[in-house]
């Protein structure tokens, strides 16, 4: 998820650069149009704005910020499709990647859709410029950033979703019955090692105390008959 905020970061910071040039945008719109003769239709789709910039575009400065608007919605449409093969998600998120991916699509008609509160790129366009020819057009980027920005609070909440909501945590259970069984059993098993080392070992002082016992007692036995009462010699004699 952190990749994906910081990909998204990303993207952000190239829309603000591009947002600050909203008006050398619709001039470059503009100058294309009129190089290809087609003034009267609105700006549609992605795939006209590309056709503008390969073929009616005259000068660097166009190219270069018709450029910029084609890279962002690239940059959107791969986070898109990285997003779909990374995250599994439940109806709600998929339902916000299929809304993004529609919109990002080359030939999709984005002359209904208009950025509402609190963007403000189709205000700084006149009436006629935001009905007409790129309300649609300016308002593609922010949309989907907000579809973005809504796909990443619904995840983040998602995990605890999920936990809650898996059979009664009976998956969960199951899963886990295998490694708590394991952990019991050698609960069990852990006090009886000392016991059964303590009972040991206090048989085997027993059978030592017993061995050094009736070896003292031999010795004493023994040392007694060699002994004996001591008598004098003279004695002994007669």
């Amino acid at each position: 998820m952190n990749e994906v905020k910081e990909s998204l970061r990303n993207i952000k910071q190239n829309y603000k650069l591009f947002l600050q040039q909203q008006f050398t945008f619709v001039g470059a719109l503009q100058h294309t149009r009129e190089n290809a003769h087609d003034t009267i239709k609105p700006v549609a789709s992605i795939s006209q704005v590309q056709s503008y910039m390969d073929h009616h575009c005259n000068n660097s400065t166009d190219r270069r910020i018709l450029n910029m608007f084609l890279n962002i919605c690239d940059d959107l449409s791969k986070l898109c499709h990285k997003l779909e093969t990374v995250h599994s998600g439940n109806d709600i998120t998929n339902g916000i990647l299929e809304r993004c991916k529609l919109l990002l699509s080359h030939n999709n008609d984005l002359s209904a859709i208009r950025a509402k509160y609190p963007h403000d790129v189709v205000n700084h366009l006149s009436c006629d410029e935001a009905k007409n020819h790129y309300g649609g057009v300016v308002s593609l980027i922010p949309i989907v950033l907000d579809c973005m920005k809504e796909w990443i609070t619904h995840m983040e909440k998602l995990p605890r979703h999920m936990l809650c909501n898996v059979s009664g945590g009976s998956a969960v259970s199951e899963k886990r019955t295998p490694q708590d069984a394991l952990a019991r059993a050698a609960i069990s098993q852990t006090p009886s090692s000392p016991q059964t080392s303590t009972s040991n070992k206090d048989h085997i002082q027993v059978q030592g105390s017993k061995h050094v016992q009736k070896h003292l007692n031999d010795t004493e036995n023994h040392s007694g008959k060699l002994k004996g009462p001591w008598k004098p010699p003279s004695r002994r004699a007669f």
